[in-house]
């Protein structure tokens, strides 16, 4: 018998489910409020001249946008968590992103080279670009944490704190629930601290704060200060889902490693935007 009654995770990852393996998805349907969110705010910021890109322009960035997110969230699972183990026994499984297995820090490097490609080919300037992609990423954090969530996928450390969760998939199959121990439900700490609380941050200081029109830069900078935070705080909560990587006596998650190198590009932009002519949109 179990000391507390944890609840145990038995939430469907399909929200209809045509085969065992075929149906629509939440890991989907959270990608696709999440661009259509995005999509929403950017015609919001245009109309409101907050925006250098034009509302008719909107459609052709964020599909430059779409393939940026997936291609390097999914290149970047493979690379920086996966280390191409599986590749090889099923190649296939590369263009399966429904399935999940999307690595956030990939999916910040296509993002990057997208606006970067974007902003030369329409002569717009990036760091601007790279601000109003900022204000929208964290959409795609917390409805994507959600369905983490939903799926019973990268939970949390064993505890017993009360509303700790147990997971069956985080044990072998076929395990009895009473030797599962529970964990923290860690997706929901991030969908808290790296989806809502970041949205707040930069809309916030997109709206609020004449940041956008005099610092271009600043507000994605505090952004990626912002995740970094967020993901290492989390981190402590959360089972490493790759090894862990040594630093002499010091073995750190890979979330954690990686988000470094996110802060140290936090500051690069910031140091950019001081540097930076204010650019020609509205301010309070």
């Amino acid at each position: 018998m179990l000391p507390v009654a944890y609840w145990v995770h038995n939430l469907d990852p399909f929200l209809l489910r045509f085969s065992e393996n075929i149906g629509i998805r939440w890991y989907g349907i959270a990608y696709i409020a999440a661009f259509v969110v995005a999509a929403w705010l950017l015609m919001k910021y245009a109309k409101a001249g907050r925006s250098l890109l034009p509302a008719a322009k909107v459609p052709d960035f964020l599909t430059v946008l779409i393939l940026g997110v997936v291609v390097g969230g999914r290149l970047g699972y493979y690379l920086l968590y996966d280390g191409w183990r599986s590749f090889m026994s099923d190649p296939f499984a590369l263009a399966r992103v429904w399935e999940g297995g999307m690595a956030f820090h990939g999916g910040l490097a296509g993002v990057c080279i997208a606006v970067i490609f974007y902003a030369r080919s329409q002569k717009l300037p990036i760091l601007h670009l790279a601000d109003i992609v900022s204000s929208v990423a964290p959409f795609g954090l917390l409805f994507g944490r959600l369905a983490n969530f939903q799926n019973g996928e990268l939970w949390g450390k064993v505890t017993d704190v009360s509303w700790a969760v147990i997971f069956p998939l985080s044990a072998a199959p076929g395990t009895a629930l009473q030797f599962i121990p529970p964990r923290h439900p860690s997706q929901l700490y991030e969908a808290a601290t790296e989806g809502l609380l970041l949205i707040l941050l930069v809309q916030w200081r997109l709206w609020l704060t004449p940041s956008l029109a005099k610092s271009p830069g600043r507000l994605a900078g505090e952004c990626l200060l912002g995740y970094a935070a967020a993901r290492i705080f989390c981190e402590i909560f959360r089972e490493p889902d790759a090894s862990l990587l040594g630093f002499g006596s010091v073995a750190l998650s890979r979330g954690t490693v990686y988000s470094f190198f996110v802060i140290l590009a936090g500051f690069v932009l910031i140091g950019l935007s001081l540097r930076k002519r204010p650019l020609p949109v509205s301010a309070p």
